[in-house]
């Protein structure tokens, strides 16, 4: 998946909890200059940020969807990010499984799996150039 010119990023499991990856992920990529659109169920905000109950409530012009939640969420959240018209899905390490590959593949849509969005955004400017 190229994600350059990439800028606006849904993140499926972000959380408040410090010790988890959804808070760290959400942090990384707020310091690098992306806009984030948090999605848990469980929360109205996330690091002052307005935090969806669910993909199908986000705006349409997200440029990908990050995925750090168990494969078993996952498949479900996939699926509506498909209904909803989503295209770029991005599964960090953990969050992937054989189900969701299949589908996506299926669904013929771009993803990622097995890379690290805080080691691939590691050079931003490469991210946010139009």
């Amino acid at each position: 998946m190229d994600m350059k010119g990439f800028k606006r990023i849904t993140l499926v499991g972000a959380t408040k909890n410090p010790m988890k990856y959804g808070n760290t992920i959400l942090k990384d990529l707020l310091g690098k200059g992306f806009e984030i659109l948090p999605v848990n169920p469980n929360y109205d905000e996330i690091e002052g940020l307005k935090c969806y109950k669910s993909v199908k409530e986000l705006p349409k012009d997200v440029d990908v969807i990050v995925f750090v939640v168990p494969p078993r969420v996952g498949l479900e959240v996939a699926k509506e990010a498909v209904e909803a018209g989503f295209k770029n899905l991005w599964f960090q390490l953990g969050a992937e499984s054989e189900d969701i590959r299949q589908f996506l593949e299926k669904a013929g849509l771009d993803y990622s799996f097995e890379r690290c969005i805080m080691v691939e955004t590691s050079d931003k400017k490469m991210f946010l150039e139009v």
